[in-house]
């Protein structure tokens, strides 16, 4: 018996709604991460973009644990010397919700073309609306924070 490999017209993509509020960053993000990789379809391969689409709102209700509010410092680099940047996490919340959610669900995605294009299925708002009304998302059902 052959193992079976889908054909990219045979992947059948969803679209499913998660609602971030009150949920624990980094366990939201790695079951997001999840579905865009199809790691929960049975016909999960791992060169092959299987994943669904992923509607994301209030991201600006999300939690962190701990004291990463203030400890968790994200870093980034203009190319040029001394160009270094630094943003805490609350800073980042109050500026840009949405990119708190979608550089800790990047990180867990793989490192390369794939999974730039896992990528660019995530949807992530700060507020409760959304333009995807047409897509009829369904919401993706999550265990405990």
């Amino acid at each position: 018996m052959k193992t079976y490999l889908p054909s990219v017209h045979d992947i059948e993509r969803k679209w499913f709604l998660v609602d971030a509020e009150e949920r624990v960053l980094g366990r939201l993000a790695s079951r997001i991460a999840s579905v865009l990789m199809g790691k929960e379809k049975p016909c999960y391969t791992a060169f092959l973009d299987t994943g669904d689409f992923l509607i994301v709102i209030n991201a600006d209700k999300v939690k962190l644990t701990g004291n990463k509010w203030e400890n968790k410092t994200y870093y980034s680099h203009s190319g040029y010397p001394g160009g270094l940047k630094q943003i805490r996490a609350r800073e980042l919340l109050g500026k840009h919700p949405e990119q708190l959610m979608k550089r800790a669900v990047k990180g867990m995605l793989p490192k390369n073309k794939l999974g730039r294009k896992m990528f660019k299925k995530l949807k992530v708002y700060a507020g409760s609306d959304h333009p995807h009304q047409a897509q009829k998302p369904e919401p993706l059902v999550l265990g405990e924070n």
